[in-house]
């Protein structure tokens, strides 16, 4: 499906509402000047509220995206989208896209 491409200004949040930053956004591409980010980096969340050990598994880590754009590449790696999918890690939770950048969009 087609959507928004994100980029290092996108808001993403865990399950538990901490925010998620990328790692390595591709500096070469930008999208209203800010790098747009690409699907092998992972995402570090920050601020996670998920209690720690013995009450549950802990605060989110980081986010490993498993879905990404299908036919727009940076670098030959796949962009990442505002429907694109990632698991947080320890806790298993998806990352839920809140605002992106709305000018451009890929498939």
């Amino acid at each position: 499906m087609p959507g928004f491409l994100l980029n290092a200004t996108s808001t993403l949040l865990c399950a538990h509402a901490g925010q998620a930053k990328p790692t390595a956004p591709n500096p070469r591409v930008r999208i209203m000047g800010a790098p747009v980010v690409v699907q092998p980096f992972p995402h570090v969340v920050a601020g996670c509220a998920n209690p720690p050990p013995p009450a549950n598994v802990g605060p989110c880590i980081t986010a490993q995206w498993i879905v990404g754009a299908v036919r727009v590449k940076v670098m030959g790696m796949p962009v990442l989208l505002q429907d694109s999918q990632a698991i947080c890690v320890p806790t298993g939770t998806p990352l839920t896209v809140i605002l992106t950048q709305t000018r451009v969009k890929g498939m």
